[in-house]
């Protein structure tokens, strides 16, 4: 058996399915993992993974060019004779179920983290885009080989409104899971006396909808209340995405003094070690936030916001993290404020984080619910081994 992994950047595939693509390596299947082209590529064949680059534009809306992508994609998929192909995020869901179907491919996996720009803006464009996008999720979807994999309830609710799938075709696993070996507790920062500057971090794509506006503003609320608080941003600019913070604007911040920006951090573990607060002050739906899990691994206080995704992190306010409205900077600034000021119930909250991380998010987890979608489409897999690589 064959399986194909498509996602729209191979950062995505590195730093999000590595673990998945090993395991379905150990597990007998073959895999192929397929993106365009970047820096990452090559780190996936240093694993012993094959990964093949594709010409892909994440923005384009040629449509000569979107139909020569999908016809390259249903040729590579005839030519390497896959059984399954698994797409990442809305476009390369889409595009691999569809080129699935053209290739007479036996399975096609959708995995939809959120429901992405056509859906969540209001701008002309995504608007325009919204039906279209809607129609070719039917196409694809449809048949008894398909299936679709969600991350949060919320969004299995709006798909089943929709009607875009059968419902008995919806799985829900919560994310590509984090590893809860390597992202451990780390000793309290928090000190009540003041001694040392306790240290606040967002860790995102450089987008609006993530909150960075607000979360410049909360970090100016709290420096206007005389509080010595070390604002952190790690990630980069995403112009891929019309959502995208202009870089001018994220340095206009750093030179107000309100944030550091530290751009892409390759040890995320060791980042999470060195902080005492993780907020994601999102505006929009999410899968299920990366930062948000690994940092309650880490046993650390969450603040964010009530949305599809981030409240399936912080299900419970005040008892797994802390909630706020999203754009409001004020509550957000409170909230923050709070766990200053409260280091016991701070580290309080992040205990229940850890806790809830090893019980729905571990990668293990997650790991086995993917490959148990993949034997429900194909059949058991020749060799059941669940090894795990970093």
């Amino acid at each position: 058996m064959k399986v194909l992994l498509f996602a729209n950047t191979d950062w995505y595939l590195y730093n999000f399915r590595r673990s998945l693509a090993l395991a379905i390596q150990a597990s007998g299947y073959e895999v192929l993992l397929v993106s365009p082209p970047g820096e990452y590529g090559q780190r996936l064949r240093d694993l012993g993974l094959r990964w093949e680059p594709i010409r892909m534009d994440r923005r384009s809306l040629n449509p000569i060019r979107e139909a020569a992508l999908l016809v390259h994609l249903a040729s590579l998929m005839r030519r390497e004779r896959i059984d399954l192909v698994h797409g990442f995020t809305i476009k390369s869901a889409v595009y691999g179920a569809l080129a699935g179907r053209l290739a007479g491919t036996r399975a096609r996996v959708s995995a939809v983290a959120g429901l992405g720009y056509v859906f969540t803006s209001f701008n002309l464009k995504a608007r325009l885009l919204r039906p279209l996008v809607k129609g070719l999720l039917r196409l694809t979807l449809g048949g008894n080989g398909a299936r679709l994999i969600l991350q949060n309830p919320d969004d299995v609710a709006l798909f089943k409104r929709a009607g875009l799938i059968e419902a008995s075709r919806i799985r829900l696993i919560h994310g590509s899971g984090v590893d809860c070996r390597r992202f451990t507790p780390r000793v309290a920062r928090i000190d009540a006396s003041g001694s040392a500057a306790p240290r606040v971090l967002l860790a995102a794509r450089l987008l609006w909808d993530k909150g960075l506006g607000e979360y410049a503003q909360a970090a100016r609320i709290l420096r206007e209340q005389g509080r010595e608080v070390i604002f952190l941003l790690a990630g980069t600019p995403d112009m891929g995405n019309p959502g995208a913070v202009p870089e001018g604007t994220v340095r206009g911040w750093m030179d107000e003094g309100l944030l550091q920006w530290l751009g892409h951090v390759e040890d995320m573990g060791a980042l999470f070690a060195s902080v005492d607060i993780v907020t994601l002050p999102s505006y929009y739906g999410e899968g299920l936030p990366k930062s948000l899990i690994e940092a309650a691994a880490c046993a650390l206080p969450l603040v964010t916001t009530d949305i599809p995704g981030c409240r399936e992190v912080v299900a419970n306010d005040e008892v797994d993290g802390l909630r706020v409205p999203p754009r409001d900077a004020n509550a957000l600034a409170k909230a923050i404020g709070r766990l200053l000021d409260d280091p016991n119930f701070a580290a309080k909250l992040g205990q229940a984080a850890r806790a809830k991380a090893l019980a729905q998010f571990d990668e293990r987890i997650v790991i086995e619910r993917t490959l148990a979608v993949y034997e429900e489409l194909l059949g058991p897999s020749p060799e059941i081994s669940l090894r795990f690589h970093t």
